[in-house]
């Protein structure tokens, strides 16, 4: 059975323990990149990460894009929303149907 991982700094994705998820707390972009390579050659269908976490780790998440597992999510981290979600979505959408369906911003 597939598992959901979270991966963040540790204020950020604590409280996801709860929830049963397992939580992966990262102090930086080098040891992220690791883990995230490890949970995605693992038993992970979902991986959700801060915001900040993704915009360190762009060319690691790309990797994954077109692979059907593991689904790489971002979150906002206690820092608040950076929009980077939406951005991911975006770039998600664009890929999937060739131009910018849902936003159509010029």
């Amino acid at each position: 059975m597939y598992k959901i991982a979270v991966l963040g700094d540790r204020d950020s994705i604590y409280g996801f323990a709860a929830l049963g998820l397992d939580t992966f707390p990262v102090s930086n972009a080098e040891e992220a990149a690791k883990k995230l390579k490890m949970l995605a050659e693992g038993k992970y269908a979902v991986i959700y990460l801060t915001e900040a976490l993704q915009a360190q780790l762009e060319i690691e998440i790309d990797q994954y894009r077109t692979e059907p597992l593991p689904a790489i999510i971002p979150i906002p981290g206690v820092s608040g929303n950076t929009g980077m979600g939406m951005r991911s979505v975006r770039k998600s959408v664009e890929q999937a149907v060739g131009s910018d369906i849902i936003f159509n911003e010029k």
